[in-house]
């Protein structure tokens, strides 16, 4: 189903830890990423099932626009081998504006062996026309993964 109301969009960010790390920050330690960027990322909760395993229910809690916002996402992908894990919005504010929202994180080693590209890709449909693409959203995206990845290499 392709029309002007469907869209993706993709960015990625490079950073100093190694995918391995990341991918364990995000997939297994999530109520940590508070730690790296408290003034983005509020809370990090598990609702049902288990951090790091698919068919995990997670809550976000994080400010967007200097706004408290909230996502509640079903973890359907989890893949420690690929580092990647694909999330579907279940509840939260951005099904205000969109009929269904789908987040896919992965890290990849960068070929020199240090750090890491981590790369989001975002799959959308708009409730209508006047919705705007959510660049906003996958620039702030970038910017966390920035603040996780420079928490990560700072500690011993």
């Amino acid at each position: 189903m392709s029309s002007s109301l469907t869209g993706k969009l993709e960015g990625s960010v490079e950073v100093e830890a190694s995918a391995e790390t990341f991918h364990d920050l995000i997939g297994n330690r999530p109520h940590h990423i508070p730690n790296a960027c408290a003034q983005k990322v509020h809370a990090y909760e598990l609702h049902e099932g288990e951090f790091g395993k698919p068919g995990s229910i997670v809550v976000i809690r994080y400010s967007f626009d200097g706004k408290p916002k909230m996502a509640k996402h079903l973890m359907e992908v989890v893949d420690p081998k690929t580092s990647t894990i694909r999330y579907n919005m279940l509840e939260g504010d951005l099904l205000d504006e969109y009929k269904s929202f789908v987040l896919t994180y992965s890290a990849t080693p960068k070929a020199n062996g240090k750090g890491s590209i981590v790369k989001w890709v975002l799959e959308y449909e708009k409730l209508h026309e006047s919705i705007p693409d959510p660049q906003p959203l996958l620039d702030l995206l970038l910017e966390i993964c920035q603040d996780m990845g420079t928490h990560l290499t700072a500690q011993p």
